[in-house]
């Protein structure tokens, strides 16, 4: 693995202070004040207070197995689920365009990306859908399925589809370890991965859904590049960020605790309001739409802007 755009260490915003007693790195004042001025920026005319008022998560009441959460910060819904994780993706497309860009977030201490001398993005394999192993295994990592839809929007020309573009996602296991980085796991590569984008702008992954480590509300990161070419050759990259999920779903998940142990203490002592990432507006672009069931795995759908 080769080092790309490196950076000091001391740069490097940091999403996971209590999960890494060892990689704690301090984000410093001016890192949130730049962040607040570009959370007010995307929220457009609403005010201080309402960055305020905006904060807080989407619940949903769970009913017979199957639930669906959405992006909203005021209000909460439940719907049976239909059909398999698998099945489900098909209906990606028709989610709903923003109208907004999402919010530039942390690309936190694991990246993998070369930002920080690992790099996965550099070899042969990152390009998959399937993120369940690690390049070139055949052993999956446990955790309830999911699938994850983003779809890619450009604010510059009227938030049409991104066909075309990469996307870059990473994320924890069930455990709250992250592939290259966590003792046990440096040599492993699951749970990244690079996708293009289809004609309606979705980049879609298979995975499973992620655990909630102490001091972090569960969330999947995600870089997204204009072309695969770019993403694979230390490319631009167009948007970093974070898809957060709903405290609802999580709460379902959760409950296998041998596959997800301490995912419930700790969601228990966090909120999308004080997060350190989704705290300043509560994720209100970046909250998931989640259906499906914990048998049959969940679908996770998210359109941005960038």
């Amino acid at each position: 693995m080769t080092n790309r755009r490196i950076v000091p260490a001391a740069l490097l915003a940091h999403d996971d202070h209590d999960h890494d007693p060892n990689s704690e790195l301090d984000r410093g004042l001016t890192y949130d004040v730049n962040t607040l001025l570009r959370r007010r920026g995307a929220l457009g005319l609403l005010g201080g207070a309402a960055l305020t008022a905006l904060a807080g998560c989407a619940t949903a009441a769970t009913s017979g197995g199957g639930a669906s959460a959405t992006g909203s910060s005021s209000t909460s819904a439940t719907a049976s689920a239909t059909g398999s994780a698998t099945a489900a993706a098909s209906s990606a497309a028709s989610a709903s365009a923003v109208d907004s860009v999402v919010p530039d977030e942390t690309a936190g201490p694991y990246p993998g990306d070369g930002s920080n001398g690992k790099n996965v993005l550099d070899d042969s394999g990152v390009v998959r859908s399937d993120i369940t192993t690690s390049i070139g295994s055949s052993e999956k990592v446990a955790g309830v399925p999911m699938t994850i839809n983003l779809t890619v929007t450009d604010s510059a020309s009227g938030y049409a589809a991104m066909a075309g573009a990469a996307v870059y996602v990473w994320h924890c296991d069930a455990a709250g370890n992250y592939s290259m980085y966590s003792q046990g796991a440096t040599d492993q590569t699951w749970l990244r991965g690079v996708t293009e984008t289809n004609a309606n702008g979705t980049a879609t992954f298979t995975s499973v859904f992620p655990g909630c480590y102490a001091g972090r509300w569960p969330h999947i990161h995600f870089e997204v590049y204009k072309s695969t070419s770019d993403a694979t050759s230390s490319g631009q990259i167009v948007k970093t960020s974070q898809i957060a999920l709903p405290q609802a779903i999580c709460e379902t998940v959760y409950q296998n605790t041998s596959t997800y142990p301490n995912s419930t203490r700790n969601l228990g002592q966090l909120s999308l309001k004080t997060d350190n990432v989704f705290g300043n507006d509560g994720g209100i672009h970046q909250l998931a739409t989640v259906t499906g069931d914990a048998s049959s795995g969940y679908v996770v759908n998210l359109t941005i802007g960038v």
